[in-house]
């Protein structure tokens, strides 16, 4: 799969595999997750986003599964985090 350089909030690469209705993303933390069933709208409107962390968030993350295939799992968090977390 061809991953599109990306650099918006915790996103560093983005890419699609149309066959296979698969989504993947590269995060900060080295992570890669993958999403099963994303069609080929939802993957244009992502990857044509001038916003694509609001988009993901709001239209990725929250509708479809995520399969973690690289990167480590995280660690337990604490509730606080996202609140303190820096820019």
């Amino acid at each position: 799969m061809e991953m599109k350089q990306i650099n918006s909030g915790r996103l560093r690469a983005i890419g699609y595999d149309a066959r296979a209705r698969m989504l993947q993303v590269q995060l900060d933390d080295g992570s890669t997750l993958q999403y099963g069933g994303v069609g080929e709208d939802a993957w244009r409107r992502f990857s044509g986003s001038g916003a694509a962390w609001s988009f993901y968030r709001d239209n990725i993350e929250e509708e479809f599964a995520a399969k973690r295939v690289s990167g480590s799992a995280p660690a337990a968090k604490n509730p606080l985090d996202e609140l303190f977390r820096k820019p």
